[in-house]
């Protein structure tokens, strides 16, 4: 069986009460939909590799319901111990697959050693960044340091810090207008599935 090629996931659904800057261009929407549309289409042939949010993880573990692969296999779920109390109950569906990090004291020093162990000890061909706030801006910044070779699709149209991340760079106008998600992906990852 040939080696699964890594892909990942940086997102969630900005909150109004921390950041309004992301708020204000985040559409839910297009971010469950992206999530969604993203998991159908690279489950099947990769391994998705993620944070786990309590917005996000819940879509992945829905359409795994109609996704049949093995989840051991084709899904890193990364959890810092310093959330534990935060845990989505969905995370049980992932117990083979879940990879929690050390709480090492702080919220910034926990996070930051499970994104390390999560982005730069894993090798990627791809990250996708949707929607989310500053974490997932720290994430484009250490995925994009460890991984210059990757792809790096920052999904404009979902808003918030991907809009951010894809106005400060270069990238393809289909990242920023096109909401057909399941099609977009299909042409993006054409040579892995």
């Amino acid at each position: 069986m040939a080696k699964l090629k890594n892909i990942f996931l940086s997102a969630s659904i900005p909150l109004k009460e921390r950041n309004p800057i992301y708020y204000d261009t985040a559409d839910v929407i297009a971010i469950r939909d992206c999530v969604s549309s993203l998991a159908k289409v690279v489950l099947p042939e990769c391994r998705l590799v993620w944070g786990g949010h309590p917005s996000i993880t819940p879509l992945i573990s829905s359409i795994l319901e109609s996704v049949n692969v093995n989840i051991k296999e084709h899904v890193h779920l990364y959890q810092s111990d310093y959330f534990r109390q935060m845990f989505p109950v969905e995370n049980e569906e992932f117990s083979e697959s879940l990879i929690v990090t050390d709480n090492i004291g702080s919220r910034d020093e926990s996070l930051a050693l499970m994104r390390e162990k999560m982005i730069v000890n894993n090798d990627f061909i791809a990250g996708i960044f949707v929607g989310g706030m500053e974490g997932v801006e720290d994430e484009f910044e250490l995925f994009t340091q460890s991984h210059p070779e990757a792809m790096v699709l920052p999904m404009a149209s979902t808003g918030a810090a991907a809009l951010e991340i894809y106005e400060g760079g270069s990238f393809d106008i289909s990242l920023r207008d096109d909401y057909a998600y399941i099609a977009l992906f299909y042409r993006l990852f054409k040579d892995y599935l």
